[in-house]
């Protein structure tokens, strides 16, 4: 079996035992046991339970982020299409993605932000592309609403910093009740954010 192959197999499996049993209970007999091969060769190919981990998390990062980017420019949704289109889709690409892969989601969620540095910094650097990319969506609707946008660009990142964060929580929800769909989630934030975000391009505020 070719050695990319078999690594794979190593992160599937560590993914699915990082994600259930937590990183500093999971087991690199367990993980190996998993994953069909010897504790001796999956030290040989990833050297360490640190750099098994974060392999695992790299990996899952890169796999959120091109599943979010590619929702947005899949699907028929262009970068031409209206912002609240565009948001849509990627809304329900990061609900259907973290759905379909639980265990990733807990990695890189909870574990990854819990157990300190370098692990944290790996998830950072996938939640500022995922805020970046976000805030270049609300951007694009204030863009659309007026020919001079009204929004700050500190409002629009704030925004956008608050959309991820409802994102990711709803995710953790989503994930825990088996009769919430990876849409209904979608929709449900979709609904919440862009009734607010209409309200503001339209020069509506609400003040204390």
């Amino acid at each position: 079996m070719p050695r990319a192959v078999r690594e794979q197999q190593m992160l599937d499996a560590a993914v699915r035992i990082f994600g259930q049993r937590g990183y500093r209970a999971a087991s690199m007999d367990e993980i190996a046991e998993v994953a069909g091969v010897s504790k001796p060769l999956v030290y040989l190919y990833l050297n360490s339970k640190e750099e098994l981990f974060t392999a695992c998390i790299r990996r899952e990062a890169a796999a959120l982020v091109a599943a979010v980017r590619g929702g947005v420019s899949g699907g028929g949704v262009s970068g031409g299409a209206p912002a609240d289109r565009q948001l849509w889709a990627g809304l329900r690409a990061f609900f259907t993605h973290t759905a379909e892969r639980p265990d990733a989601w807990v990695v890189l969620h909870q574990q990854a932000r819990t157990q300190g540095e370098p692990f944290a910094a790996e998830v950072t650097v996938m939640r500022e592309e995922i805020v970046a990319f976000v805030t270049s969506l609300i951007a694009e609707a204030a863009r659309e609403a007026h020919r001079k946008p009204e929004l700050a660009d500190r409002e629009v990142a704030g925004l956008a910093q608050a959309l991820v964060g409802a994102a990711e929580s709803l995710a953790g929800w989503a994930n825990g009740d088996p009769s919430v769909s990876a849409k209904e989630a979608a929709a449900t934030l979709m609904n919440f954010a862009w009734a607010g975000l209409g309200e503001l391009m339209e020069g509506r505020r609400w003040l204390p």
